[in-house]
């Protein structure tokens, strides 16, 4: 890919589309109320998914996004668990029938900050509340660093299938540079155990575009982590948001990598793990050729939700926990993200709803050509529009920024297909946001587009 289109494209700052619309348009005008409604009215045949947020950590890593709060204290971990279960029972009231659960994710934060015991009595409890099937897939967000074998244990107990293992880098200088100390033989120990404990399902999180990273420094991480073997790889660019995030502030900016830079970063390390056997899949993620996700992105059926590229094809993700994000047929909702209100919203035994948005015919179109884009690198345009019912000018008249994709040679267009050129997918969400109808150029939550 020519540096005239990196930094074009490069520096803009899109949203990295695991939901359509995005979460900076949902509003305070959907609440409990239709929240319950909409949990009444899941089909009683329907397989959802259950995602819970766990907001805690020991330390904050400076590069983080994510909804977390630092506790040294087991206390405030308890008093959540305990609103987090009130929660549960009262989605599980308002759903008025047993949810059929295929999926569960474990997010934080660091889910494994809780006891053993806590971890276990949780999994009994979703038991007793859902209808979890016995082949649902169970995965759980870890911190290699803070892992015990005794927590180790318990999440075999509660039949966990995946762990995903946060690494980002492995150089000394860039883990001081964001406040994340970790070593290999951290990570290698941890995986080992996961192994031992019957969790075959092993991810790891690598991070490019943070301070002082280099093309060598990345690929000297994917050989470390590639030696491990885990089956999948989410290969993740750092967006750099400190207004958004101001602990952010702490990371030296001018060390940070340009746009031509962090392709460089981002292309070394797909290379490095391309050449190791892994499959490339969508934007950022990798795995081995007999993995699940490397089976669902050569058949078309790779999806696209919060926790990025999935085979989860569930049409209903039940958020738990603050700031959680649930999804339905009819839009979505997302709980209150400050704990103290959350905690008061069930205390009143309300539901957490705070915002959420409900979709429109034309949103559902959108959605869909934007996560065929996202997953396949293609969307047939004309064969969407008219499952939805709708023109394919509906999509293209006035859409300047699909035409400047097309001009700059980064699309193509033939019989109503859209096809990104293999040299220019590392922008795809440059070609996602011209699909976008509500897309603020100027917002500044999201990170940028290479």
């Amino acid at each position: 890919m020519s540096r005239e289109l990196i930094e074009k494209y490069g520096e803009a700052r899109l949203p990295r589309y695991t939901s359509y619309p995005t979460a900076p348009r949902f509003a305070p005008g959907i609440g409990a109320g239709t929240y319950g409604d909409w949990l009444a009215a899941i089909p009683s045949s329907e397989v959802v998914s259950l995602y819970l947020h766990i907001p805690f950590c020991r330390s904050m890593c400076w590069y983080c996004g994510c909804h977390t709060s630092i506790t040294q204290k087991d206390q405030p971990i308890l008093d959540y668990l305990d609103v987090l279960k009130r929660e549960i029972r009262l989605v599980a009231k308002a759903a008025g029938k047993p949810l059929k659960v295929g999926q569960i994710h474990f997010g934080g934060g660091t889910p494994t900050i809780m006891t053993p015991q806590e971890f276990l009595d949780l999994s009994i409890f979703l038991l007793q509340e859902f209808d979890i099937t016995s082949s649902a897939g169970i995965a759980v967000e870890i911190d290699p660093r803070t892992l015990t074998p005794a927590m180790i244990r318990a999440l075999g107990q509660s039949g966990v299938t995946r762990a995903s293992l946060g690494v980002q880098s492995f150089d000394p200088v860039v883990q001081k540079a964001i406040n994340r100390i970790q070593t290999e033989e951290q990570t290698a120990e941890a995986t080992r155990g996961l192994r031992a404990a019957g969790i075959d399902g092993i991810n790891f999180d690598l991070i490019y575009g943070l301070p002082h990273q280099t093309v060598k420094s990345c690929i000297e991480t994917a050989r470390a982590a590639i030696a491990m073997r885990p089956d999948r790889f989410a290969v993740f660019g750092y967006a750099h948001i400190p207004s958004f995030k101001k602990h952010q502030r702490l990371i030296d900016e001018n060390a940070l990598p340009d746009a031509a830079a962090r392709h460089a970063q981002a292309e070394a390390i797909a290379e490095t793990l391309v050449a190791a056997g892994y499959r490339r899949i969508g934007l950022d993620h990798f795995a081995l050729p007999q993995d699940d996700l490397a089976r669902a992105a050569e058949t078309g059926n790779l999806h696209r939700n919060f926790q990025g590229y999935t085979t989860d094809a569930c049409k209903t993700l039940i958020g738990l926990g603050a700031s959680a994000i649930g999804r339905t047929s009819e839009g979505y909702v997302q709980n209150d993200v400050a704990i103290g209100q959350y905690a008061q919203r069930i205390a009143s035994g309300q539901l957490a709803t705070a915002k959420g948005y409900r979709l429109t015919a034309e949103d559902r179109l959108r959605a869909q050509v934007i996560e065929r884009l996202m997953c396949d690198f293609r969307a047939d345009l004309a064969d969407l529009c008219a499952q939805h019912g709708f023109a394919v000018d509906q999509l293209l008249s006035g859409n300047a920024m699909f035409q400047r994709l097309l001009e700059d040679g980064i699309t193509e267009m033939a019989e109503g297909v859209i096809t990104v050129k293999d040299d220019c997918r590392f922008i795809i969400r440059a070609v996602a946001a011209s699909f976008d109808a509500y897309l603020d150029q100027s917002a500044r939550t999201h990170s940028k587009a290479a």
